[in-house]
């Protein structure tokens, strides 16, 4: 009887190329096929390490014929390595619906750990990390107050993330919500201009009116502690 493949699912870096592991360049070429969120994005990185293995694009919109394509590609006794853009497959990415239709399968999976943003953010940002929740990008519309509202009531550090065009949106709504924490925004980590803000939320807020905001962002907001500012 032939023995599945593994799917691995390999953290790629988040914007400094250098920050990818050995072991998941190993794991890259050692498999038959990449599952990547973008080809075209992997392409950089793979060429970066001279790694030739053939890739595939694995994204929310194609997962109804793609993932059957790899389970298919698994059961045959061949490895896979799912890739995102940056960070890990699987956090505020559609990996996930992958991962579970394999074990659903009873297929092994194994993570290759490596660069999140996240994590890298939370690390650098003086805010409390005994207790920490990751909320990942607030909903646009439908339940984007009642999920706010719920961070509120938390007593712990909470991670968001956000794009440049709706971050000063997503300051006012923290502010209005959540109330006036002590709060840091990481921006564009790892990567030239990599930025730190720290501050309330009313400071950062004014900070991205007068600058205008650029890159990806990390939002992390402290409990609600008076005493805890920057």
């Amino acid at each position: 009887m032939a023995t599945n493949g593994v799917l691995f699912i390999v953290s790629t870096p988040i914007g400094n190329l250098e920050d990818m592991t050995l072991r998941g360049i190993r794991i890259l070429n050692e498999s038959t096929l990449i599952a990547a969120e973008d080809t075209r994005h992997t392409k950089k990185l793979l060429v970066h390490y001279s790694i030739k293995t053939p890739t595939i694009s694995y994204f929310e919109h194609n997962r109804f014929t793609r993932i059957p394509q790899i389970i298919n590609h698994l059961i045959s006794g061949k490895n896979v390595a799912v890739v995102t853009d940056a960070g890990t497959p699987g956090i505020s990415d559609p990996a996930y619906k992958l991962i579970r239709a394999t074990i659903e399968k009873k297929i092994k999976v194994e993570a290759i750990p490596g660069a999140s943003a996240s994590i890298t953010a939370l690390s650098a940002s003086g805010l409390p990390t005994d207790r920490f929740l990751f909320e990942g990008f607030l909903p646009h519309k439908k339940g984007r107050r009642k999920k706010l509202e719920r961070i509120a009531s938390i007593e712990a550090t909470t991670i968001l993330y956000e794009s440049p065009m709706r971050l000063i949106r997503t300051l006012n709504d923290i502010l209005n919500y959540v109330g006036d924490r002590p709060a840091v925004i990481g921006r564009e980590l790892t990567k030239i201009h990599e930025e730190y803000q720290r501050g309330k939320v009313s400071d950062l807020l004014s900070y991205f009116k007068k600058n205008t905001p650029r890159g990806e962002f990390v939002i992390m907001l402290g409990k609600d502690n008076p005493n805890v500012y920057f």
